[in-house]
């Protein structure tokens, strides 16, 4: 039967149809009973579907309102409010990415200061392949604080041994946010950030967007992030300004400079910011002008090759006035990693940290196939390069930091038993600030005002209420860390080791981390490579100190007499002993 109506009156018309018989009803209606204010709205309404309906009919762009006039509008309405309905009704706690909802709970909880503590047992799946754990000890320690810290660049008791090196050395805390530049964020999540990094004596990463007037109001310390498009250190023409760089670099405020490579969610990609979006507070803190397309190329001119990039840190540390000077990157070709090493070995300069990004980090907009495909996840980047300073006796020299997905108490803990020397977080912070996943950064349309420029929409962030929270999370944080550290029998985080952590392999099979994981040896790659990795097996004879190319062995540029003698100097050998092998 529907199908022989079907013949006469398409019934996929029905909505529009309705909608104009009841068009006409109520205009017979007004006509028959004189004027009346719901019949008036009534027919407004109806006419103005009608009229969308028949627009719909002639429209060429969308199929499903052509074929389903009015009433296929509801499908895109639908589609809209798809996460929302899936995030608030039908998602259970451990689901959904980037981050869980028991994930953000447990942030919002913490950043409010709310308690934390989860009654009836774990929702984990305890039996699932993957499942972690720390093993506890039968004597927990007691300890005084949970305000761990670190020495990055040296300390006062142990300069850095680097040439040129750090005088300045930071007692960094062991969590601390991650690089997000203004513009990204709004000026009052800037304000937030900075206020409570200043609350709670931890560093405020300025992303590199350059330090905005916004960083510098309530005097937070920061870690300046100097990018490939060199804001706020650059000329007019893009290149490196000395002058610039170290106009902001000794500022009191700024504590760490930190050299980006790439970043985890889009390494290798670059940036551009369109010229419509610079505003006059960016355009400030970028060095650039209102409305110049602020273009963030994807690799460096300051530098070309391995040797020259450890020069250029040299530089950076000098022209700060020696305070600590690294690099963050995530982790791509292994031979142009084993190439920066190497250029270490043969300048004697040594990056005083390394922040390794991963994979999983987040970003406010890249395509897709670099934030899903591009990159090393985290574990493998930062396993990789702290196994490498091991093996060529540089690792005490160089501390490492590290990014990607990092919220708890527990995800500081496993990183810091993977070679980590403290952990950035980015999303986290911004869930502290009240970020709700709507995972619209890059429309400007946050409906929480946290990264957005709309001078309305970012007035629903208040920076003190904000401000707190995000010293509350940090706070929080490290104390659950203390309560893990004290049950594992530890005093530190950084005793932490991949034999703490036990890992599920199969539904009758657990092991340490540290059998699933190789372990390097102190100067191993100083010597034969036949007992180690494939990667290293195959790839460390090919990398150069002088190019980021992997080049034949025979083939590299030989290293100058005096230049090895520097390199031994600085690992502490003497004249009598012969220099490490390098590149």
């Amino acid at each position: 039967m529907i199908h022989q109506l079907n013949q006469l009156y398409p019934v996929r018309y029905t909505a529009l149809g309705l909608c104009a018989v009841g068009l006409v009803l109520s205009l017979c209606g007004l006509l028959a009973f004189g004027f009346s204010l719901w019949l008036s709205a009534l027919a407004c309404v109806l006419g103005g579907l009608v009229s969308l309906g028949f627009y719909d009919l002639r429209q060429t762009r969308h199929a499903v309102l052509r074929n389903y006039p009015v009433i296929g509008h509801l499908r895109f309405m639908l589609e809209y409010i798809r996460p929302e309905v899936r995030q608030y009704f039908i998602e259970s706690d451990s689901e959904a990415a980037p981050f869980s909802r028991a994930q953000r709970s447990l942030v919002y909880q913490r950043a409010k200061g709310e308690p934390d503590n989860r009654p009836f047992g774990t929702q984990l799946d305890v039996r699932a392949h993957g499942y972690e754990w720390v093993n506890h000890s039968m004597a927990p320690t007691q300890l005084p604080s949970h305000d761990f810290r670190v020495w990055i660049g040296g300390s006062p008791d142990a300069p850095s041994p680097s040439v040129q090196p750090c005088t300045q050395p930071y007692h960094a805390s062991v969590f601390n946010i991650s690089a997000m530049s203004f513009g990204a964020l709004s000026a009052n999540a800037v304000l937030a950030l900075n206020k409570g990094a200043k609350a709670g004596g931890f560093a405020h990463d300025t992303g590199e967007g350059s330090i905005s007037r916004y960083h510098r109001e309530h005097g937070g310390d920061l870690i300046w992030e100097i990018g490939s498009g060199y804001f706020g250190c650059r000329n007019s023409d893009g290149t490196f300004s000395e002058e610039r760089f170290a106009a902001n670099a000794t500022d009191p405020q700024v504590k760490m400079i930190e050299l980006k490579l790439s970043q985890g969610a889009k390494p290798g990609h670059g940036g551009v910011l369109p010229g419509a979006k610079v505003t006059a507070e960016i355009a400030e803190a970028r060095g650039v002008a209102v409305g110049e397309t602020c273009v963030s190329p994807a690799s460096h001119g300051a530098f070309k090759t391995p040797v020259e990039m450890m020069q250029f840190i040299g530089r950076l540390r000098t022209l700060s006035g020696g305070k600590p000077t690294g690099f963050k990157f995530c982790l791509g070709h292994p031979w142009e990693w084993f190439a920066i090493v190497k250029a270490m070995q043969v300048t004697g300069i040594t990056p005083d940290f390394i922040v390794v990004d991963g994979a999983e980090g987040g970003t406010g907009a890249a395509p897709v196939e670099f934030i899903d495909h591009v990159g090393a996840p985290l574990q493998e980047g930062l396993l990789l390069v702290h196994s490498t300073l091991v093996g060529v006796n540089l690792r005490d020299r160089v501390r490492l930091g590290c990014a990607g997905k990092v919220v708890s108490a527990f995800d500081i803990a496993r990183m810091m038993a993977l070679g980590a020397d403290w952990c950035n977080a980015g999303r986290g912070f911004m869930l502290a600030l009240g970020c709700i996943q709507a995972q619209t950064c890059h429309t400007g349309h946050c409906p929480t005002g946290v990264t957005t420029q709309d001078p309305l929409r970012q007035q629903a962030l208040v920076v003190p209420d904000k401000a707190t929270r995000v010293a509350q999370f940090h706070r929080s944080t490290l104390h659950a860390l203390q309560e893990l550290v004290q049950a594992a029998g530890l005093r530190h985080p950084n005793e932490i080791t991949a034999h703490h952590i036990v890992r599920r392999i199969s539904d009758t099979h657990v092991r340490l981390l540290s059998n699933l994981i190789t372990r390097m040896q102190p100067g191993a790659l100083l010597g034969p490579l036949d007992a180690q990795h494939n990667v290293f097996r195959q790839y460390w004879p090919l990398a150069s100190a002088h190019s980021f190319q992997a080049c034949e062995p025979e083939l590299e540029p030989s290293v100058p007499h005096h230049v090895e003698l520097v390199q031994a100097v600085a690992a502490g050998a003497t004249a009598a002993q012969t220099p490490h092998p390098v590149a």
